[in-house]
């Protein structure tokens, strides 16, 4: 049976942004189901750019191990297919959970301030509260998070950017003290074909162009819509490494394989943080 989220539009914007979307009334995990498409015996008929979506997903998972559990109908869990062939550089890989945190950014940044205007607030870009992605995948609102994103490598020349957004959620559903909602951060529910669609398009036309320039993110212009938007560069930051411990440091630059150049505390060299959980220090 189909959710009252899925009753209520046919999701076509979103639809005509990517070559192929699946939408599932229910699923566990979306970047599963999109791994088993993409390497299974029909694999050919799920082209680069194909998008699966669900408002119930049961079984979803972030970034180190972490669950991800939200109401019915209040969040997308969006998973999206990217082949980027062979023209993509083994090292640029790194890149495309970035690309996805841009174009999230992007994409809710635009949200927040078109309902600002709606409201007949000042047009300042953001109505006032600051969008921004904590790198390397992670999209705060005024330090709230709003939306993770998980990237997963499953076959070679073949990943799934899965992203959770939490569209709906209101104080009750919230599954943490520092997460958000776009319901609760512009004061009115969205119109999620149009969020989803404009991430779609966002993300394809991000990876499309770093893609084409062979996997530079300067020349394809991905480094400075990075900058733009990424409000950990010039933070002081403590990241927790994979391996156990951890780095105290401020974060001065993305290296050109994606990883984070962070300036040692302690000894003042620079170490390069490929994978770990970043917070901003405010202090």
């Amino acid at each position: 049976m189909a959710t009252d989220l899925e009753a209520r539009m046919e999701w076509v914007r979103s639809r005509a942004a990517v070559p192929r979307f699946e939408w599932l009334d229910t699923t566990g995990s979306t970047n599963d189901v999109a791994r088993e498409a993409a390497t299974g015996a029909d694999a050919a008929a799920w082209p680069h750019g194909a998008a699966i979506v669900t408002d119930d997903q049961t079984q979803g998972r972030g970034r180190l191990g972490r669950t991800w559990l939200a109401p019915t109908g209040k969040t997308l869990a969006i998973s999206v297919l990217l082949r980027p062939g062979a023209d993509l550089p083994a090292d640029a890989y790194g890149w495309i959970p970035l690309l996805a945190g841009v174009a999230m950014t992007e994409t809710v940044h635009a949200a927040v301030a078109a309902a600002s205007v709606d409201r007949g607030g000042e047009d300042d870009g953001t109505g006032g509260v600051e969008v921004e992605l904590k790198w390397p995948n992670d999209v705060l609102v005024s330090g709230y998070k709003v939306c993770g994103i998980l990237s997963e490598l499953v076959a070679e020349g073949t990943v799934v950017v899965g992203a959770g957004l939490n569209v709906a959620l209101d104080e009750h559903d919230l599954p943490t003290l520092t997460s958000t909602s776009l319901l609760l951060v512009t004061g009115r529910r969205p119109d999620p074909d149009a969020v989803l669609a404009d991430y779609l398009t966002r993300l394809l036309d991000l990876v499309d162009r770093f893609v084409a320039a062979g996997g530079d993110a300067v020349a394809s212009g991905a480094a400075g819509r990075l900058v733009a938007v990424c409000g950990t560069l010039g933070r002081d930051v403590r990241v927790e490494l994979p391996g156990g411990g951890e780095l105290l440091g401020a974060a001065e630059a993305v290296a050109p394989d994606g990883r984070l150049m962070v300036r040692d505390r302690e000894d003042g060299e620079i170490r390069a943080v490929a994978a770990g959980d970043v917070t901003h220090l405010r202090y």
